[in-house]
């Protein structure tokens, strides 16, 4: 995490780029999900900006580090949730996360993080179930990459 984010206030509000990495296979939407590295929750990837990429590339790099996506970003993002995200120390802070639509093209086997994670395509429907937040669970389910030629 950037030094200057560790220095604010626990009680305001960090920013987050999350990855929403789908695939259509056979007419049918799939989405990636990741699990967290602490509690193994079902999560997307994310993380915090990034010097020099814009929102949309840092989404990205994250799916790369996260889950081996190699894909292409909305520049534009879906929509955005909220969430409590627990830091290193267990302290816990409250984060805005802005969520980007990531064509996956190709999966790595090997990344950055693939052995402190696993990752799973879910249907919209039960990817929606299996993460933990409301307002991301709604923007998964609500996803159709169709409409994404508009944005």
């Amino acid at each position: 995490m950037p030094k200057e984010i560790d220095a604010l206030n626990p009680n305001d509000v960090r920013t987050q780029y999350a990855a929403l990495c789908y695939r259509v296979v056979n007419d049918k939407v799939r989405v990636l999900l990741i699990t967290s590295r602490g509690t193994k929750r079902w999560i997307v990837p994310k993380g915090w900006p990034m010097a020099k990429k814009a929102p949309h590339e840092a989404a990205l790099q994250e799916a790369l580090e996260e889950a081996g996506v190699i894909g292409r970003a909305t520049k534009d993002p879906l929509g955005h949730y909220t969430y409590m995200k627990v830091m290193d120390d267990g302290t816990e802070v409250p984060c805005i996360g802005y969520l980007f639509a990531v064509r996956t093209k190709y999966l790595k086997t090997e990344y950055k993080e693939a052995n402190e994670r696993n990752r799973k395509w879910f249907s919209r429907k039960k990817a929606a179930k299996r993460v933990d937040e409301p307002e991301l669970a709604e923007l998964i389910r609500n996803f159709d990459p169709s409409k994404l030629g508009s944005r």
